[in-house]
C-alpha cells in the first residue's frame, strides 16, 4: 500500500473553480492536493470544450476553455499543488482532531485538515452508444470510453466513434500512433470545432484515416476480447469491420456520484452551502462552484472563483481556530510561492 497523502487542503474536482481555489489558499499558505475522475486537469474545460471560446472571464474578452486551464495551471505553479487525477473520491472518515481521511477508487488514502468539494456537476461517467453488448468488452476487453494514454493504442487497429470534440481531437491524434484509424459519425457534420473537422477531413482524404459518415456502431464481436465491429449506414447497408479497440467517444453525464452519500445536506442533487464561506452542514468540508446550492446560485465560472476566495478564507479559520489573519492585497505584496 502506498503511503498517505498528507496536505492541509485537499480539492476534490480539477476543474477551473478548484484549480483556482488552489491560487487562494496559497495565498494563505495552505497546502492543496487535487484529486480528479479524469486523467487531465481542466473538468468539463478540458473534456467536453476546450476549443471553445469563453466570454464571461473578467479581463479575458475571449479565451479559449483550453487556454484558461492553462492560465490557471501556471497561476498556481508557485504553491507546488499535488494531483491524483484518473480517480473518484469514493469515501472520508472524519477524525476526533477535525481532520479527514479520504480514499480514492485506486485505493489512495489522503490525509487532510479540510475538504473542499469542487465537482462541478458531481463526477462524470461516460455516454455509452446504444450497443446490445456494450459492456461485454468494457474493462479492458477492447472497449475504452476515454483516452488515458495514447500509448496503449500504439499499433493498433481503433474505431472511434462520436462528431464532437473529444472525437475529432483524438481522431487527429490517433492517427499518428495507431495502425489504423475509423471515425465513425451518425451525421454529416460536426458538432466540435471546425479546425479539427478540416483536418479530420485533410487525413480522410490523404487516406491516413477513415471516415464513415452517416452511420452507427451497431455489433460489436469477439469471444471475450473484442476483434469487430459492425458499422450500419442510415441507409441500412452494414459492413463488419476487424479492430482492436472500440472508443465511442459522446461526452460525459454528470452525477452527484459518492458524494450524496457523505451525510451532506443535499438540494436538488446539490449540496447546500453557507454563503458566509461555503461551508456544508459538515463543519471543515466547503462545496464551491457548480456542486453547490444557495438562494441566487448562479453556474458560472466566474461565480465559482467568488466562492473559492470566500471558502478558503473559511479553510483557514477551520485550520487555525486561533490564528488571525489579515487580508493582503497582491498587487502590493504579489503572489507569494510556497
Amino acid at each position: 500500500m502506498s503511503t498517505p497523502i498528507s496536505t492541509d487542503i485537499c480539492i476534490i474536482g480539477a476543474g477551473p473553480v478548484g484549480l483556482f481555489a488552489v491560487f487562494e489558499a496559497g495565498l494563505l499558505k495552505l497546502r492543496c492536493h487535487v484529486v480528479d475522475a479524469l486523467p487531465q486537469p481542466g473538468g468539463q474545460l478540458s473534456e467536453i470544450y476546450p476549443k471553445k471560446p469563453i466570454y464571461d472571464i473578467p479581463g479575458f474578452p475571449e479565451v479559449l476553455a483550453g487556454d484558461l486551464v492553462d492560465n490557471l495551471m501556471k497561476q498556481i505553479e508557485p504553491f507546488h499543488p499535488t494531483f491524483t487525477l484518473g480517480e473518484r473520491v469514493e469515501k472520508f472518515e472524519k477524525l476526533d482532531d477535525g481532520s479527514f481521511k479520504l480514499f480514492t477508487t485506486d485505493g489512495t488514502e489522503i490525509q487532510c485538515k479540510a475538504v473542499a468539494i469542487a465537482g462541478g456537476l458531481g463526477s462524470f461517467e461516460p455516454r455509452k452508444p446504444a450497443v446490445e453488448n456494450l459492456e461485454q468488452f468494457e474493462g479492458g476487453r477492447g472497449v475504452h470510453y476515454m483516452v488515458r494514454d495514447p500509448e496503449h493504442f500504439r499499433d493498433k487497429k481503433i474505431v472511434i466513434a462520436g462528431g464532437g470534440d473529444s472525437a475529432l481531437d483524438w481522431t487527429n491524434f490517433l492517427a499518428n500512433v495507431a495502425s489504423d484509424v475509423t471515425l465513425v459519425h451518425r451525421g454529416t457534420t460536426f458538432r466540435g470545432a471546425a479546425d479539427s473537422a478540416e483536418k479530420v477531413k485533410t487525413l480522410a482524404e490523404a487516406g491516413k484515416i477513415k471516415l464513415v459518415l452517416s452511420s452507427n456502431v451497431t455489433h460489436l464481436h469477439g469471444n471475450g476480447e473484442l476483434k469487430e465491429v459492425t458499422i450500419t449506414g442510415n441507409d441500412g447497408k452494414a459492413e463488419t469491420v476487424p479492430l482492436d479497440c472500440f472508443i465511442p467517444l459522446f461526452g460525459l453525464t454528470p452525477k452527484l456520484g459518492p458524494i450524496g452519500e457523505w451525510g451532506l445536506e443535499i438540494e436538488n442533487d446539490a449540496v447546500k452551502v453557507d454563503t458566509l464561506d461555503y461551508s456544508t452542514s459538515l463543519p471543515g468540508v466547503f462545496a464551491i462552484g457548480d456542486i453547490n446550492t444557495y438562494p441566487g446560485k448562479l453556474k458560472l465560472i466566474l461565480c465559482g472563483f467568488h466562492e473559492a476566495a470566500l471558502m478558503c478564507q473559511g479553510a483557514f479559520k477551520y485550520i487555525f481556530p486561533d490564528k488571525k489573519y489579515t487580508l493582503k492585497y497582491t498587487t502590493v505584496n504579489g503572489a507569494p510561492s510556497m
